[in-house]
């Protein structure tokens, strides 16, 4: 069997809102919270993730997203106001993109995806909704992987191995009425529910051991405390 390879598992447009976009495979993290996971990138793949950002162009990757932040295409750089999101985009998503603006990605055959992801947990939308992928794209890598992790705020969609991402407590509930599982910030694990747990990760699991942050498990809601670059911006609901 080959040796697994970073590369391009998607490339064309958004089914979010048809602009375009690149889906990048990283076989290995150190990622010391997710622990050694397949990393998968969802970025525009005609500007940076900053300035997708700024401008509010990455609409096309994060939908509806609240933590996008409020976009600015006045300022010359940096990113969008009061951007809450966890991720650091300076760091991974840049770094992807700036390998793929360089040629630096092989495009990966279905064979080369299923080969890589084989016996693997995936982690989908490292950055970036998976809805703005395909979903036989990721059909295919879920048929091959040992599990997933996904989140999404297109809530309107209903795949049931997404968790989905709450923005308050009245949102999970609505949520989990209509019986899908939830993955919600808080300011402070107190605020769970009866039917939530806080996110194994703060007793020092990673997502790679743990897995439950696949919609379609029958396992409890997931809260987590506000983390991340964005959490000066956070006010908690």
């Amino acid at each position: 069997m080959s040796k697994a390879k970073s590369g391009i598992f998607y490339q064309g447009v958004s089914e979010i809102d048809g602009s375009p976009i690149v889906g990048v495979m990283v076989v290995s993290s150190k990622n010391g919270k997710t622990g050694n996971m397949i990393q998968t990138y969802i970025i525009r793949s005609d500007m940076s993730p900053l300035d997708a950002n700024r401008t509010g162009a990455d609409y096309a990757i994060c939908g509806n997203c609240p933590h996008r932040g409020i976009a600015n295409p006045a300022k010359a750089s940096g990113l969008a106001d009061k951007r809450t999101c966890y991720v650091n985009l300076g760091q991974g998503a840049l770094q992807v993109w700036k390998r793929f603006s360089k040629g630096g990605y092989p495009v990966l055959s279905q064979e080369q995806i299923q080969a890589n992801v084989r016996g693997r947990m995936v982690r989908i939308g490292t950055y970036g909704d998976g809805f703005a992928v395909p979903e036989t794209v990721w059909a295919n890598i879920r048929a091959h992987a040992m599990g997933v992790t996904a989140y999404t705020h297109q809530a309107e969609n209903s795949y049931n191995y997404y968790m989905k991402s709450a923005d308050s407590l009245q949102d999970a509930q609505k949520q989990w009425s209509n019986g899908f599982r939830t993955f919600r910030i808080v300011s402070d694990y107190s605020e769970k529910q009866a039917n939530e747990i806080a996110c194994p990760s703060s007793r020092g699991v990673t997502c790679n051991d743990c897995g439950l942050c696949d919609g379609s498990k029958q396992a409890k809601s997931i809260v987590i405390e506000v983390h991340g670059v964005g959490k000066k911006h956070f006010q908690g609901v």
